[in-house]
């Protein structure tokens, strides 16, 4: 199934595009205002694309077909004709028996037109809400090779090309998961999915500034707005996709034999020839991951349309991470068709020389590291264990690490340093100076003054 695609170029870029594949392009809405087609990089249902088709009357190719794209005459388009219905079974006849599929008759004109994605039939008496709308999105082919059913008269008279960048499908890799993918045509050109469309007024909706809806029903006294809506046409995965989903839309090569047959006015019945239209693509897609934001609707971000693994996604954490292995990378030489590791210019110093003044050399960056100097800090390489400090004492263990108030060994074995008592109000600690003077005899020079007085 298709349920949401890529569609974010201007309706006069696609023009352009379409142009380039020889498919002439006679009329298409503009690039902003009203009436302007939606550009997302992820287009949902409801939202109005790019539709591209003959340039026909509301009702269809058929009767009057011919005539309307010659003149190019309005009231073609209003449902006032003259004729009695004999007279237009005769005339639509004879004009079936006339034209052909070649897409370079004068007569045929084609169009872009802005249309809603969720196909509504021209008999709907009211706006349906979202969730009937989302039954119509797509259309089975399957479903066409059978006489009668919902889309009877919009199969033979009103076909389309529905123009996309590429679609969405969703891998399931869990009872709960799901992973996005992104399908697009490997030459980069526009997918151009087969479709239907159709033309509705509803009975509730009225507006004195639209166009007639006359040609509905045979009459013009109704004014009410127009809505133009469309629908994809899915078929069987080709074996690209099959691990994807067992469906896939219709792609249609622009400017192939194909498109033009399913977009023929004189082909106002159903026949084989349209059916064998409806196939698995044949051409060579591109099929990746990308970000599950686009599950959401109402997201939209160009990265959207870009793989998850790509170095251009900067969402990807991966890439965050893989830029220091790519800047090592990008250091080092290529050599033979390998990568040889980075050298570094070293400065020799010559010998018994403090100063600068010597020459260079270049050394690997192994080589640097082995000989670096740490600046006396002791640092152990990476991946190098640090050695237990020497016992001061030989033939000792080393001191044992403590916490923050671990007692301190003696330099002396089996003799723990003495810690006199702290008192809150008074000193008694003896300072290293009263120590030194009981134990050489020595006495202060005002002691020795007061003696002798």
């Amino acid at each position: 199934m298709c349920g949401r695609f890529a569609m974010a170029l201007r309706p006069s870029q696609v023009r352009q595009m379409l142009q380039d594949d020889d498919m002439p392009v006679n009329d298409a809405p503009a690039d902003d205002g009203d009436g302007a087609p939606r550009q997302s990089y992820n287009f949902a249902p409801g939202y109005h694309g790019v539709v591209y088709r003959a340039d026909v009357p509301d009702r269809g190719a058929g009767a009057g077909t011919s005539t309307a794209h010659t003149r190019g005459d309005a009231s073609a388009d209003q449902g006032t004709a003259t004729t009695t219905p004999n007279q237009d079974q005769h005339q639509e006849e004879e004009e079936t028996q006339t034209q052909n599929d070649d897409n370079n008759n004068p007569q045929t004109h084609y169009k872009l037109q802005s249309m809603k994605w969720g196909l509504v039939p021209f008999w709907t008496k009211r706006n349906p809400d979202y969730p009937s709308l989302l039954k119509t999105i797509n259309c089975r082919d399957d479903s066409l090779a059978s006489p009668g059913g919902l889309w009877a008269s919009m199969k033979a008279r009103k076909r389309c090309v529905v123009v996309a960048q590429g679609f969405y499908e969703w891998l399931k890799t869990g009872p709960k998961e799901k992973v996005p993918h992104y399908v697009k045509r490997k030459d980069g050109k526009l997918m151009c999915f087969a479709g239907l469309w159709d033309c509705v007024c509803y009975d509730d909706e009225d507006d004195a500034d639209a166009e007639g809806a006359g040609d509905r029903r045979g009459v013009g006294v109704a004014k009410k707005k127009k809505n133009y809506t469309f629908t994809v046409i899915t078929t069987d995965s080709n074996k690209q996709l099959q691990f994807l989903h067992d469906r896939m839309p219709v792609i249609l090569d622009p400017g192939s034999e194909a498109l033009w047959r399913w977009l023929d006015p004189g082909r106002s019945e159903w026949s084989k020839d349209l059916q064998a239209v409806l196939r698995p693509f044949a051409g060579e897609l591109e099929v990746y991951p990308v970000s599950k934001e686009v599950g959401k609707v109402g997201n939209n971000s160009p990265s959207f349309v870009i793989p998850v693994a790509s170095r251009e996604n900067k969402g990807n954490i991966a890439n965050f991470f893989a830029k220091g292995g790519a800047a090592a990378a990008a250091a080092g030489k290529k050599e033979g068709g390998g990568v040889v590791k980075g050298e570094v210019e070293v400065k020799k110093e010559p010998a018994g020389s403090s100063q600068g003044g010597g020459e260079t050399e270049m050394k690997t960056v192994e080589e640097v590291e082995k000989t670096a100097d740490d600046g006396g800090m002791g640092t152990p390489r990476k991946g190098i264990k640090r050695e237990a400090d020497s016992s001061p004492i030989k033939g000792e263990p080393p001191a044992k690490r403590g916490g923050l108030f671990a007692k301190s060994a003696s330099p002396v074995k089996g003799r723990p340093l003495a810690r006199g008592k702290i008192s809150a109000t008074t000193n008694t600690a003896r300072s290293p100076a009263k120590a030194k003077a009981k134990a050489d005899g020595s006495q202060k020079i005002t002691k020795f003054f007061g003696n002798s007085a």
